[in-house]
């Protein structure tokens, strides 16, 4: 990954010790199936993903709580922010501004690579 984050699985044994609390949807890049690399020894997934690196487009994106026009929108994400790409499921995208969130659903068509 580009930029002044770098992501690295976690060495040795990852466990969970006691409750956590769940966090609210939109909160953690946290969801049943996955989450960020970066929760990997404090939350429970199925899966934990390395982020990809992109920036929001000119016109700027809105981050829904879930995939669809329809959607709550919980974030309006500024032109040129750095955006952490966790899965792509066809026209959306679902991904963080950070280990800590925010978290949600963008257009893929509001996204660009890194140059």
């Amino acid at each position: 990954m580009n930029g002044d984050k770098t992501y690295r699985v976690p060495q040795g044994p990852l466990c969970l010790s006691g409750p956590i609390d769940r966090p609210e949807p939109g909160t953690l890049p946290l969801r049943g199936d996955l989450a960020h690399i970066a929760l990997a020894g404090t939350h429970l997934a199925a899966h934990y993903v390395i982020p990809s690196e992109s920036f929001v487009g000119d016109t700027g994106a809105e981050m829904h709580l879930m995939p669809g026009d329809d959607s709550e929108v919980t974030h309006n994400v500024t032109a040129g922010t750095r955006f952490e790409v966790l899965d792509v499921a066809g026209a959306w995208v679902w991904g963080c501004l950070g280990p800590d969130g925010p978290s949600g659903y963008v257009l893929a068509d509001q996204l660009h690579n890194a140059s």
